[in-house]
């Protein structure tokens, strides 16, 4: 049972007017989002290396914390002023240089603040690169 309220064409339509900078690039694609758990792909492209060649920090904090807002948009609607209050971040292994896949999932959605995880993982590959949890703050509704 889905407990969306955006599917994927509508969070995507979303992001493309009032996210562009993060969504209209071309590089991140939302595989799925059913209001509880979203996947997100973020293609790869040597952009994303820092020196020594492995995919830089900011790259894997950014898509776990835009996975984080896409899980949460489909849970409560079209609210572009949800906001990060907290993030945090295990890195726990180089990630290989493939798409990176970035599985998000709601742990508690209350009246003011939500919270959830983020698993990031290389594509083909089971052994999670990054694990995120992150508190986002919901405007008055």
């Amino acid at each position: 049972m889905t407990h969306a309220r955006m599917s994927v064409a509508d969070l995507e339509g979303f992001l493309q007017r009032e996210f562009p900078q993060a969504f209209s690039h071309g590089d991140i694609s939302i595989e799925t989002a059913d209001g509880r758990t979203s996947l997100l792909r973020q293609r790869y492209s040597d952009r994303m290396l820092r020196p020594g060649g492995t995919v830089s920090g900011p790259t894997l904090m950014a898509l776990a914390d835009f996975a984080m807002y896409v899980v949460l948009l489909s849970a409560i609607g079209p609210v572009a002023l949800a906001v990060t209050t907290n993030l945090s971040f295990n890195f726990m292994r180089k990630p290989a240089k493939a798409d990176l896949l970035a599985e998000a999932r709601l742990l508690k959605l209350g009246r003011s603040l939500a919270v959830g995880e983020v698993l990031i993982r290389s594509a083909g590959q089971d052994e999670i690169v990054c694990h995120a949890t992150g508190t986002y703050a919901l405007p008055p509704r």
